[in-house]
């Protein structure tokens, strides 16, 4: 038990490093002339500008609050963890812990499919483009914060 709590963990820290890298770095379309677009910046030739996504505003202005909140329902649960792990009693389960981390669950769900839907089909300044690491970290932290947060659920304190 104690194996499955420490790989649980691990997993935990390993989402909230890929979550904070996938919202930070502006790589989430590439194109092959290495210009890059995130969620914060457009980036070519080793320079970065701010970008007009024009009338996608709003809904670029979403998925970075929901990638934002995700960090911190992660980062929330992970010190819940830590808590409940010294003061939960033998045999009790970690529901806080489990709830914080399908509440980020569900807001990479939201950030990363208004994503979708948006921005990951138009093409960057006319070029053909492809998926940057940050947009397939973003689909990775979706399933580790959905598989962290049942087993949050499910594990009891032994």
């Amino acid at each position: 038990m104690l194996v499955l709590l420490a790989g649980i963990f691990v997993v935990h820290i390993a989402t909230v490093i890929m979550l904070f890298v996938s919202t930070i770095s502006n790589v989430w379309i590439k194109t092959q002339d290495d210009v890059s677009e995130g969620l914060w910046k457009l980036c070519s030739s080793g320079s970065c500008n701010n970008f007009d996504v024009g009338n996608d505003s709003g809904a670029l202005k979403a998925v970075q609050a929901f990638m934002i909140l995700a960090i911190i329902f992660s980062v929330f649960a992970l010190a819940a963890f830590i808590a409940q792990l010294f003061t939960l009693e033998k045999g009790c389960r970690f529901y806080i812990t489990g709830g914080l981390m399908l509440f980020c669950w569900l807001c990479v769900l939201i950030g990363v499919s208004i994503y979708t839907a948006r921005f990951s089909h138009q093409s960057l300044l006319g070029k053909s483009t492809y998926h940057g690491y940050c947009f397939i970290l973003a689909w990775i932290c979706f399933c580790f914060s959905f598989i962290t947060g049942i087993l949050y659920l499910v594990l009891r304190k032994k």
